[in-house]
């Protein structure tokens, strides 16, 4: 197995109940900053017998990635809600209060606010092609 892999199940083992990160920040914390899809890999490659709470984790708009037709999704869902975490009407997670470790997401707003006007400028740049 990748050894990368263990140090992310070993940072997604920390995340306490009740709380969520997001895959670029485990990642960051595993010692790969930018390795945050490898982040989705390992948590997919998990065996169903494990003890990593893979649930925890999230993307950086504070939603889940799964699809919603998955029933990986849902069951991401209903494990995060029984632990005490609250999703907006809109399906995600204030990652300012849910997020772990907090010091992490002081600018959530802001990198979410980026990461909108990135996905902005891709479609754009879409159209004037």
């Amino acid at each position: 197995m990748n050894p990368f892999y263990h140090r992310i199940y070993r940072v997604v083992r920390h995340i306490p109940k009740g709380r969520v990160a997001t895959y670029g920040i485990v990642a960051r914390l595993a010692g790969r900053p930018g390795a945050a899809r490898t982040v989705g890999w390992a948590l997919s490659a998990l065996p169903e017998d494990n003890d990593v709470p893979w649930w925890r984790v999230i993307n950086a708009a504070g939603r889940i990635s799964l699809s919603t037709q998955d029933h990986s999704a849902v069951l991401q869902r209903a494990l995060l809600l029984r632990e005490g975490v609250r999703f907006a009407p809109g399906g995600a997670v204030n990652l300012g209060t849910y997020g772990w470790p907090a010091e992490a997401y002081d600018s959530a707003p802001a990198a979410h606010k980026r990461a909108a006007a990135s996905r902005r400028s891709r479609r754009l740049k879409g159209l004037r092609t």
